[in-house]
């Protein structure tokens, strides 16, 4: 029988939920649950990944893995449904057919999958934002928590060397090759001289949040910027901004998240399966 912090007993799944949902107790409302499989399961390995694409879950399975931590939704929705009695009229009403039908046997395909595998799927997004997401990015990047020169909840402004944007989003761009993600967008003045870089999490990440603390050059990414808005603001503006995929950015977030618990609860075996961008980047 395994013990955590505490004195608290980790052996099984729900245990390991309850251990998580303890680390950010002040958060009343949650998406973060056991989103399929049975509580009563038994630790074997745990996984971690961003999200739990159905590749990734036959990857967690090939290594042994029975119960998965993932910071992002299961089933196509943001918050992973708690019945699936009915789920197309529940989740997918505003979906026009034949898009409603095709999502619904795709999910129904993918729970089935999981089932028959014992997996257990546990999503936790919020012990993540609040410990790890805001400053994995940072680290990675090479902007340490003594830059912080601006913070609020999810986002931190670094004080960098005085550069131009041109030359910082370069070295932005080397940093993130290793993570997937082989380019980065920019808008704005290449030319102007910046000092300062903003950053949120991956699902807090958009420059709008976080303007108060006048970051220089700010880091957004893709499921939270849009064309028409940020982008042409900083066209107009110059005011430089870099826009990176979602997975990239909670990458590093989830990395740490999965030293945490290493540390923390060092009797189980934590493995991290990688993903960053969760695209693949195609050129002509």
């Amino acid at each position: 029988m395994h013990k955590g912090l505490g004195g608290k007993e980790i052996n099984t799944a729900s245990d390991l939920h309850n251990y998580l949902r303890s680390k950010d107790a002040g958060r009343k409302s949650s998406a973060d649950r056991i989103i399929t499989g049975n509580p009563d399961t038994k630790i074997k390995r745990v996984g971690t990944a961003w999200t739990p694409y159905l590749k990734t879950l036959e990857e967690a399975v090939r290594l042994g893995i029975n119960i998965m931590v993932v910071y992002g939704p299961t089933f196509y929705m943001d918050k992973d449904p708690e019945e699936f009695e009915n789920i197309g009229e529940q989740c997918f009403i505003h979906t026009p057919s034949p898009a409603k039908e095709q999502y619904i046997e795709a999910l129904d395909k993918k729970k089935k999958w999981i089932e028959k595998h014992d997996l257990v799927i546990i999503r936790s997004r919020d012990l993540p934002n609040a410990l790890t997401v805001p400053f994995g990015l940072g680290e990675k990047l090479g902007f340490r928590r003594e830059h912080i020169v601006g913070s609020k909840k999810y986002y931190n402004t670094y004080r960098v060397e005085r550069t131009k944007a041109a030359d910082l989003v370069r070295k932005i761009a080397l940093d993130l090759k290793d993570l997937n993600q082989p380019g980065v967008a920019f808008y704005g003045d290449p030319e102007r001289y910046v000092s300062t870089v903003g950053i949120g999490t991956g699902e807090y990440c958009d420059p709008r949040s976080y303007a108060e603390l006048k970051p220089d050059l700010t880091i957004g990414v893709d499921d939270t910027i849009w064309t028409w808005l940020q982008t042409a603001y900083a066209e107009d503006t110059g005011n430089p901004l870099v826009v990176i995929n979602q997975g990239t950015a909670e990458e590093m977030g989830m990395r740490l998240l999965n030293e945490l618990l290493q540390k923390e609860i060092p009797y189980l075996e934590f493995i991290h399966i990688n993903q960053g961008c969760d695209y693949e980047w195609v050129a002509g």
